[in-house]
């Protein structure tokens, strides 16, 4: 097990001093919460808050067709999909990067990332993000682009790949 150091939060917003715990219009049964991810997952959230995603990476227990028919010959660890739509917001787009301490938080999902606290936080760090799709290309990422993600959304619910979708509400049916 490995111990984290610092979460992260991103926002559009730069001027947060406080999160208060909220409830999660995708987690309706979970107690109102702050959310933050870990550094290894954070770049799932180097785009604006509202664009639609679908994240998909190898897990241990992949299978050989699930690899070779979503990642084919990428070596990226990771693969995000946005639509095409989203291309001017997500190259416009400023963001801020929050930082927390990790004291009050929980692990809720290893594999995304995700972790909550049901106290309010303050921020220890608040920085710009910079140009996205820079920063998406320092990472060990492949971006791709779509015309609607439905398609992907409904190939790869039923593979063997760790599959996160976010702000699917607003993507292109």
């Amino acid at each position: 097990m490995f111990t984290i150091e610092v979460l992260f939060h991103y926002s559009e917003d730069p001027t947060i001093t406080r999160f208060v715990p909220r409830a999660h219009p995708s987690h309706p049964g979970l107690s109102p919460a702050v959310w933050a991810i870990d550094k290894q997952q954070a770049p799932m959230y180097f785009l604006p808050r509202d664009c639609p995603r679908i994240i998909f990476y190898k897990r241990p227990e992949s299978t050989e067709e699930d690899i070779n028919r979503f990642l084919g010959l990428g070596t990226a660890r990771m693969v995000i999909t946005i639509e095409n739509r989203w291309y001017t917001r997500v190259r416009d787009a400023i963001l801020y990067q929050y930082s927390f301490s990790p004291d009050s938080f929980y692990c809720l999902d290893h594999g995304a990332g995700y972790y909550l606290s049901h106290d309010p936080v303050e921020p220890i760090d608040v920085q710009p993000v910079g140009d996205l799709l820079a920063r998406l290309s320092q990472e060990d990422i492949e971006l791709r682009m779509t015309p609607s993600l439905s398609p992907l959304r409904d190939a790869l619910l039923p593979s063997s790949l760790h599959v996160s979708m976010i702000r699917m509400r607003n993507a292109t049916l």
